[in-house]
């Protein structure tokens, strides 16, 4: 499976997911720049975390302007998977790709810490390698997690089996309304989440609790 990583000015989690993406699936994604207009060929879009434009205005906000976006909604309207992480989240909800708006956390603090994760819908490619309700741990490290919809678009995440991730055990690290951690668009080839699975695939990072939604999207046992 082909996989593309796009690069935005003020990342610096590129490395790390393009990293992961090498070591399970075998060969590096191409890499590609936020002020390309096209994308090869490729199964999966992975829109890593950081800071894109030091997170001014709002964090995700100038980056979803850019003019990869429209490329990537493009893709995403054919069934590409796109995977956004953190500031990939961020940009992914702001660009509409996704329902929802990410606000500061509730503590007004940066948070860096490992969560725990709620497996919530397992039935996509994101999520196939987990089983329904497994409880997962995963890191952190944001600012602006406090995920948000209204109450009316929040039954519709729920009646829809978009929400992928809930925080468990009383670890929510930013306010989120209903301990969501990451969320499905309608067709549920596009996922945007808040914790880092790219940082736990190996043992000597402490855990391999998210290589399971890297080898199921990339189809590698």
């Amino acid at each position: 499976m082909k996989s593309a990583v796009v690069v935005f000015p003020g990342l610096n989690r590129d490395r790390d997911m393009i990293a992961a993406l090498t070591t399970i699936g075998g060969e590096p994604p191409v890499v590609v720049w936020h002020k390309d207009t096209d994308i090869p060929d490729v199964d999966l879009i992975v829109i890593p975390g950081g800071f894109s434009y030091g997170d001014y205005l709002r964090a995700g906000a100038i980056a979803a302007r850019s003019p990869i976006m429209q490329a990537i909604r493009g893709k995403a309207s054919r069934g590409v998977h796109v995977l956004g992480v953190c500031n990939g989240f961020q940009i992914l909800t702001e660009a509409g790709l996704l329902p929802g708006v990410l606000m500061r956390n509730a503590s007004l603090r940066f948070v860096c810490r490992e969560v725990r994760l709620k497996v919530e819908n397992h039935r996509t490619r994101f999520t196939g390698g987990y089983n329904e309700g497994q409880v997962i741990t995963t890191p952190v490290a944001h600012h602006d997690g406090n995920y948000f919809v209204d109450a009316s678009t929040l039954k519709s995440l729920e009646d829809n089996e978009q929400i992928a991730f809930t925080y468990a055990e009383g670890t929510n690290p930013n306010g989120s309304v209903a301990d969501i951690a990451g969320v499905f668009n309608r067709d549920k080839n596009v996922l945007g989440l808040m914790p880092h699975p790219e940082n736990l695939i190996e043992s000597a990072h402490g855990g391999l609790d998210g290589r399971a939604l890297f080898s199921n999207l990339l189809q590698v046992a």
